[in-house]
């Protein structure tokens, strides 16, 4: 059941707009535990192929940045990826529950917690597609990873699966849109501009009748 299914008496108030701004951001905590943002981009540059949309490796981080950007703002995301490093911080001091500091040193194959985090974040940013790239990187270790413990590899593992699927999927999708508004006559071009604004216009009227509502 969906919390918007349930009967308004049992829903605490939610606000329309966060008011106050989080004092930290997941990628200042990376940083600390010593995980920079060039250390995944290179990460994921190892497994880069060319493909329409990104067919440079320059071209290619670029997008991963902006998708790197969108994903990593997603406070539900931070909150995962924060659950992995303190369980890294607990095995690192072997005062995880159920699970001895040695068996911890070792990542024993018995262990899956690790795996499913990463899957999840995997599928949570990029979908199905997120879940095969995670497997790649789970397999392979490349850049950073190897260096990584038990949880932490995992998990960045499936920050940098899930990412590197969005640059994909999204750079083929805007290379093949660019390519067919290249071929639009300008009659087309233009009703498309026009259905977009008119589009955007009744987005704004919405917008204003729903602020108007909550006066």
């Amino acid at each position: 059941m969906k919390l918007s299914n349930i009967d308004d008496g049992f829903q605490k108030e939610q606000p329309d707009v966060i008011e106050e701004e989080a004092s930290r951001n997941i990628t200042d905590v990376l940083k600390d535990f010593g995980i920079t943002y060039a250390d995944m981009e290179n990460t994921a540059m190892e497994f880069y192929v060319p493909h329409p949309g990104i067919e440079t490796e320059e071209k290619a981080r670029i997008i991963f940045k902006r998708e790197f950007d969108y994903a990593i703002n997603d406070s539900n995301l931070q909150l995962l990826i924060y659950t992995a490093l303190l369980l890294e911080k607990e095995g690192q001091k072997g005062t995880l529950p159920g699970l001895s500091k040695k068996s911890y040193e070792q990542d024993l194959s018995f262990i899956v917690a690790d795996e499913i985090l990463g899957e999840a974040v995997a599928g949570y940013i990029g979908g199905t597609k997120g879940k095969f790239e995670f497997v790649r990187f789970d397999k392979n270790k490349p850049g950073i990873l190897k260096h990584l413990g038990m949880f932490m590899d995992d998990i960045i593992g499936g920050l940098l699966g899930g990412v590197s699927a969005n640059m994909y999927s999204r750079a083929m999708s805007e290379a093949a849109e660019d390519e067919g508004t290249q071929k639009m006559n300008p009659d087309e071009m233009n009703t498309k501009k026009t259905n977009a604004k008119e589009t955007k216009t009744d987005e704004t009227n919405a917008k204003e009748m729903k602020a108007e509502e909550n006066k």
